[in-house]
């Protein structure tokens, strides 16, 4: 039988707003609950283990894996594993996060008495306040719904989209109790955009040593042409005696140079260069120079250090550094 698309748009429109009204619904039961469960996890002296059987073992190891990216340490152990070894892993110093939307789940259940026994605290996301796993919990976090997404009422849909989303509000709160900022949230993630956008310094992709463009005040500008098509950055730098910087050439500076049509064997390249240009130093961010170059319109910078170039990055280094 084909199904028209209208229904299919009317099927996914009550959807939404069966699990919409389900988050409305949990946000108002916020209370006392959420403010013991994020201080255990604040108090917290070991890791936060997160644990649930089937489509709420999923959700447990969202809630985990946002735990550990935003300064909490944790993990997600299989109830069922637990009991087979895995338990093992857990110590008295840990706190232990259940999710169940039955609060009965079996395999939760049977590792209960031994935790309590060692002294670990428990968290529990239900959608049965008054279930066993509730009564034996330190907190109680009520993410009971109306009804499931699924017309049958059977499939966990609503149920999950409320754990995970107080998971989510678990995770975040506590994050900003501990004032964690974008330095320490990139340290969890030095693989990703972010993480090397605030880990990457100038230091870390310069050209340095001979792979920086260097000419003297007084050698002619034939000479920096040279250097400058020795490095490929489509500049150099220029000097005084001392080796400090006095200005750079770059294309652009040729560009007007042959406008002019000056001789390139005799003229220096002091006269022609373009005095104080935009510099940077290794202290900085890498991430910092994309604008700082794009505010400037500029392609190329200058590294100094006591005013001498120790090291030169083009947007092309930028780019291959990951940090544009």
């Amino acid at each position: 039988m084909t199904i028209p698309k209208k229904d299919f748009l009317a099927e996914a429109s009550e959807v939404f707003d069966i699990e919409v009204q389900a988050l409305q619904d949990s946000q108002a039961k916020l209370g006392d609950g959420f403010s013991v469960a994020c201080k255990s996890v604040l108090d917290c002296a070991g890791r936060v283990v997160v644990v649930g059987m089937g489509k709420s073992g999923h959700i447990a190891g969202k809630i985990a894996a946002t735990l550990a990216s935003t300064g909490t340490p944790a993990f997600f152990v299989h109830p069922g594993e637990a009991s087979h070894g895995d338990l093992g892993m857990i110590t008295p110093q840990d706190l232990i996060v259940a999710i169940s939307n039955s609060g009965e789940t079996p395999e939760i259940l049977t590792l209960l008495p031994i935790l309590k026994r060692i002294g670990v605290n428990l968290v529990v996301l239900t959608g049965n306040s008054s279930s066993t796993m509730a009564k034996q919990a330190d907190a109680v976090l009520d993410v009971s719904v109306a009804r499931e997404a699924c017309p049958m009422n059977l499939a966990p849909t609503a149920s999950t989209t409320a754990a995970l989303v107080m998971g989510d509000a678990l995770a975040i709160a506590v994050l900003q109790a501990r004032g964690i900022n974008e330095q320490d949230f990139s340290r969890s993630h030095p693989g990703g955009v972010l993480g090397r956008r605030l880990l990457i310094y100038v230091e870390d992709i310069m050209r340095t040593g001979n792979n920086v463009p260097v000419i003297a005040g007084h050698e002619p500008i034939k000479a920096a042409i040279l250097e400058m098509s020795r490095i490929g950055m489509g500049m150099t730098s220029v000097v005084d005696a001392s080796g400090q910087l006095i200005g750079i050439f770059t294309d652009g500076d040729l560009r007007r140079v042959l406008d002019r049509d000056i001789d390139l064997k005799t003229t220096a390249v002091s006269e022609v260069m373009t005095s104080s240009p935009v510099t940077t130093t290794t202290g900085n961010l890498a991430a910092e120079l994309v604008s700082l170059m794009r505010d400037n319109k500029i392609q190329q910078i200058v590294v100094l250090e006591h005013q001498k170039p120790i090291g030169a990055i083009n947007m092309q280094d930028l780019f291959g550094a990951g940090v544009v």
